[in-house]
Formats: structure tokens, C-alpha cells, sequence
């Protein structure tokens, strides 16, 4: 047995000795990934040998910025590159779209989603520059695809969106439409866009109002939910709710002059609007009642009506627009009654607005 055992030491050491030496290349080959680049020849070998911990994440884009949001001028992004510090920051696009880099330069950032930078970032840094470089690209602040909202809504102002929003979806994010006890909306939201609306097919309840603009029934959006309304909103879109039209009954010769919000109509008749005033007062001047009507030019129209022949249904009954106003005088005052235009304009101006 012992002669055996002689004869086999020297093989067992010799086996011993080249384990050793297999571990000592393997070290040296992670060792010199860790400080820089690998020969050519060695690349593939050292890729496996220095696997990213299973406890690190892979690079994704961050959950607060929508995986298909396109980054644009002045969007600020927070770059991370794993295990290299000094190539981490956070930059700001610039204006013709590009962010600066360590050691890469310039790079186009714009018109890309934050994966899609990510990859460029990896492929860049990737050749001779870094080792299996892990990117990840967070957008930190969404500023380059706003929305003004403005107008009768709850809280106006200007929205960046982050994936595709709807009009609704937009007049959500700002509050829902005011409230009637302050500036009650009126019959229309208006979207404008600067590069028109290309072929948006025009449906009932939308109008055109001028290439870059058109007009959509409030009423018929949010209750009726009419197909075709509801339109995808882009960067850059204004959306401006219109307030509520205001009709104005005066005088002495009715119960509660005042402002009266029209919500959505475009017009009142002057029966309809007497009955919002509560009717007649005693001694109203019924044959000397007048409408003053406002033309687009800044111009006054005058014009008497028999309100008395109205109600009898022997006139027809006239129809208020939009800052009309109807003036009933008081047989009681001569003075009143020969009141002119522009003394009743500033009496108006200072009545109280009532909601229905």
C-alpha cells in the first residue's frame, strides 16, 4: 500500500497545482474588467464572469414617467449609469433637442422615448468606453408637451401630458367646469391649434371656427356623450371654455332687476327674461319697454317694443342675445323714462349677476 500511495502523490500535487492556477487566471480576468476594457480576445469570457447581482434592477424607465411619452425641448431627465458615478446626472433638453454627455458629447434627446434614449445611451457608451454599460433614464420633470386650459373651469392653468389625453380627460385634470355660483360655463369649449386640425372629420355639436379652431357643444360632450367630440388633445392645444352669456333686465318697471346668466343658451326671449325678473312691477310702462343691443363693433342699437302687445301674443316676442338689455321704465317717473342709452349701460354695469 505505501509503495501505491508514493507513486500517486507526485499526480495528485500536479492536479492540485493547475487548480490553483485556473483560479488565479479567473481572478485576473475580472480584476482587469473591473479597471477598464478587455483585449478582444478575452471579451466574451469576462462577460460572464461579472454578471450584475440578482439584486440590482434591471434599467427600465422609472414608473413615474409613461413608457410611450416622446421627451421634447425642456424636459429634465435624470441619467444613472451603473457602477460609474461620475457619467450619473441630471440634465435639462436643451431647445434644439440635445443633452449633453460626459465623454459622449451632444446627443439627440428629443423625439425619443426615455427607453429608446436609454438604448442609444448603452449602444454609445458601449463602444471602448464602458464595460456592458447598464443605462436608465428617468424623465424627472414633464415640460415639453403642455396644455393651456382656461376659462369657466375649476382650477385653469397649463397641464403637461404624458400619453394620449382626451378633451374630457383634459377638462377633468383641471377641475370639471366652474361652478355656477362663480363663473358658470357657458355652451362651448374652443380648442385651438396652431397646425390646424388635418383631417378631423367635423360631427354634430362641432363647428368650425377658423382653420386652427373649432368650436364643440358643451352639453352634447359631457351629457348627450355624442361620438366624435370627445377628440384626442395634443401638445401645444388651447382648450378655453366659454363662460356663461349674461342678459340684462332694468328699470323700475320689474320686481328684481339684474344680470341674468343664460348657462346654455345662446338667447332668451323677452317673456322668458321678464319671468326672470320676476315680472312686472307695479306701474311698469309696458308700451315704452326697450331692447339695447351691443353689435360686434362696440355700437348700440335701440329699439321699442310693446311688451303689452307681446304678452297678448299680437307682436311677436323679440329675442335677447348675449349683453342685451331689456329696460322697462315706471309710469311714476317721466325721467325714467326718457333715461338714454348710456345712462342705462352704467346702470347695468353695477347689478348683481343671477344664476337660474
Amino acid at each position: 500500500m505505501k509503495p501505491f500511495i508514493r507513486s500517486c502523490a507526485p499526480t495528485a500535487f500536479a492536479v492540485i497545482l493547475a487548480l490553483c492556477a485556473a483560479g488565479t487566471v479567473r481572478l485576473s480576468a475580472q480584476d482587469l474588467e473591473r479597471v477598464g476594457p478587455v483585449p478582444p480576445g478575452t471579451r466574451t469570457e469576462t462577460k460572464q464572469a461579472t454578471q450584475k447581482p440578482a439584486d440590482v434592477p434591471a434599467a427600465t424607465t422609472a414608473s413615474g414617467s409613461a413608457s410611450d411619452y416622446v421627451i421634447g425641448p425642456e424636459d429634465v431627465l435624470q441619467i444613472t449609469v451603473f457602477d460609474v458615478p461620475d457619467l450619473n446626472q441630471t440634465v435639462r433638453v436643451a431647445n434644439d433637442g440635445t443633452i449633453a454627455m460626459p465623454l459622449l458629447g451632444r446627443m439627440q434627446a428629443s423625439g425619443l422615448t426615455a427607453d429608446q434614449l436609454r438604448d442609444q445611451l448603452q449602444t454609445a457608451l458601449g463602444k471602448n468606453l464602458v464595460q456592458n454599460p447598464q443605462v436608465s433614464v428617468f424623465v424627472q420633470q414633464f415640460q415639453a408637451r403642455p396644455v393651456s386650459i382656461v376659462g369657466a373651469v375649476e382650477k385653469p392653468g397649463l397641464y403637461q401630458i404624458t400619453g394620449p389625453r382626451s378633451l374630457v380627460e383634459m377638462l377633468s385634470l383641471a377641475g370639471g367646469l366652474a361652478r355656477r355660483s362663480t363663473a358658470p360655463a357657458g355652451k362651448y369649449v374652443y380648442i385651438t391649434r396652431s397646425g390646424g386640425f388635418g383631417n378631423l372629420k367635423l360631427v354634430p355639436g362641432m363647428r368650425e371656427i377658423a382653420p386652427d379652431k373649432i368650436a364643440i357643444d358643451l352639453h352634447d360632450l359631457l351629457y348627450a356623450q355624442a361620438v366624435g367630440l370627445n377628440i384626442p388633445i395634443q401638445s401645444h392645444d388651447i382648450i378655453a371654455v366659454a363662460k356663461a352669456d349674461v342678459i340684462y333686465v332694468a328699470g323700475n318697471g320689474v320686481r328684481k332687476p339684474g344680470g341674468f346668466v343664460l348657462e346654455d343658451r345662446d338667447s332668451v326671449t323677452v317673456v322668458r327674461a321678464l319671468a326672470m325678473a320676476q315680472g312686472f312691477a307695479p306701474n311698469a310702462e309696458k308700451h315704452q319697454a326697450r331692447i339695447i343691443h351691443t353689435k360686434a363693433d362696440g355700437s348700440r342699437v335701440e329699439t321699442y317694443i310693446d311688451i303689452e302687445k307681446v304678452i297678448r301674443d299680437k307682436a311677436p316676442d323679440p329675442v335677447l342675445a348675449a349683453n342685451d338689455i331689456l329696460y322697462v321704465p315706471s309710469s311714476t317717473s317721466k325721467a325714467a323714462a326718457k333715461k338714454t342709452v348710456q345712462a342705462i349701460v352704467q346702470t347695468v354695469s353695477g347689478f348683481l349677476i343671477f344664476h337660474p
